[in-house]
């Protein structure tokens, strides 16, 4: 069983780059680990300025802007482990991993689970442990990933698969959407007393260009309407903004994802 909190010695830093990507990176004293390294550039500068040591790379799936720095990390660092999702599709992933596996990283004292989390890709993963989730583009804070390649009821059930994670657990995706997330929640939602107090959080953050994230799952569950097809409320205006009766959840989030789609 993974223990609930990160190590005391291990931070976790957003590097930014493109526009709005974030490549998350674990660290101590010595040793570093990054997230969907889409630029490898930043991620070396990190490095070099702080004086660590890139000891693993984690990748949640295949798109250009997760992957893209892997190349330039490998010829950088002889042998580095690219930890990533099976299918031999993603150039450069030393170890492919799947449902249910773990994925040990001692130089960190860290013991993440793999989860399949399909929908905004067919091959998208998550990793889980020590109280964080890195979840790439499945779950954003007030947002998910648009459906690329998965079906409505693959994104649903993939995010009702990070619902049940602790409530405490910390968020870590991998763009921010936020501020442009929250603004369409509110047209879903624009009661939601809980949301309308993130909103005017986010916004502080964002004039002073600091990151939104993470987040944590309690939170999302209060806030975000694609964790909320099961709320009424979601319901409702799903159901107005579609014109039609909605069966099921199911077709609540279809519809919800569509409606942002054309926000």
């Amino acid at each position: 069983m993974t223990a609930e909190t990160l190590p005391s010695n291990v931070s976790i830093h957003p590097i930014p780059a493109f526009t709005d990507n974030y490549i998350w990176c674990l660290y101590d004293d010595d040793n570093a680990i990054v997230v969907d390294p889409g630029d490898a550039e930043p991620v070396l500068a990190f490095l070099k300025a702080k004086g660590l040591t890139l000891s693993a790379v984690l990748i949640t799936h295949h798109h250009r802007d997760h992957t893209g720095g892997i190349a330039k990390l490998v010829s950088a660092v002889p042998d580095l482990p690219v930890i990533g999702p099976r299918g031999n599709h993603i150039r450069g992933i030393t170890k492919s991993v799947s449902q249910g596996d773990t994925v040990s990283l001692p130089v960190l004292n860290l013991s993440l689970q793999v989860m399949e989390v399909p929908g905004h890709t067919l091959d998208h993963i998550a990793f889980f442990g020590h109280g964080t989730l890195f979840c790439g583009d499945t779950l954003f804070s007030a947002g998910c990933g648009r459906l690329f390649e998965g079906s409505p009821e693959q994104m649903h059930h993939s995010l009702n698969k990070l619902k049940r994670l602790p409530d405490t657990t910390k968020v870590y995706c991998t763009h921010e959407y936020t501020q442009a997330n929250v603004k369409f929640a509110l047209s879903v939602e624009p009661n939601n007393k809980a949301l309308n107090e993130y909103s005017d959080w986010v916004t502080s953050m964002r004039e002073k260009n600091m990151p939104t994230l993470p987040s944590t799952l309690k939170e999302q569950k209060n806030i975000n309407p694609f964790l909320r097809a099961h709320e009424l409320s979601v319901k409702t205006a799903a159901e107005a903004y579609c014109e039609n009766n909605l069966v099921d959840d199911v077709a609540v989030f279809a519809a919800v994802r569509r409606w942002k789609d054309e926000f």
